[in-house]
Formats: C-alpha cells, structure tokens, sequence
C-alpha cells in the first residue's frame, strides 16, 4: 500500500503502549494493530480525530504517502 500510517512512531515519542492509546481513542487494541500493522483499507474521519487529538499531531503526522 502506498499510505503508511506511523502510529508506532508517534506512540513511541509519547511513551504511550498500545492499550492506552487504544481506551483513549475508543477502538480495540487489535484495531490499533490493524491501523499500525498498514492494514487498514480505510480509517473513519471520527477515529482520526481521536487518534490527533490524543497523540495532539495532524492528519500528515500520522500519514504518509511512498510511492
């Protein structure tokens, strides 16, 4: 997939483990996997907002393209 979504790497700089990512934005932790694992073939506007909100980053800090 050409997107790559760098939540591992966020989650890292925030010292924040999968499950409490996970409860903060109101998924499962094996959803956070599939958003982390680049196998997710789309991602709610609704869940984005949770997930920049939580990690305080945009849309692009999480998002990138690779052709």
């Amino acid at each position: 997939m050409a997107i790559r979504i760098t939540i591992d790497r966020m989650l890292a700089q925030r010292g924040m483990s999968v499950g409490e990512f996970a409860e903060a934005i109101g998924i499962t932790p094996a959803n956070v996997a599939v958003l982390k694992n680049g196998r997710a073939k789309a991602v709610r506007f609704s869940t984005l907002d949770s997930i920049c909100r939580v990690l305080e980053c945009q849309p692009g800090d999480l998002l990138h393209y690779e052709d």
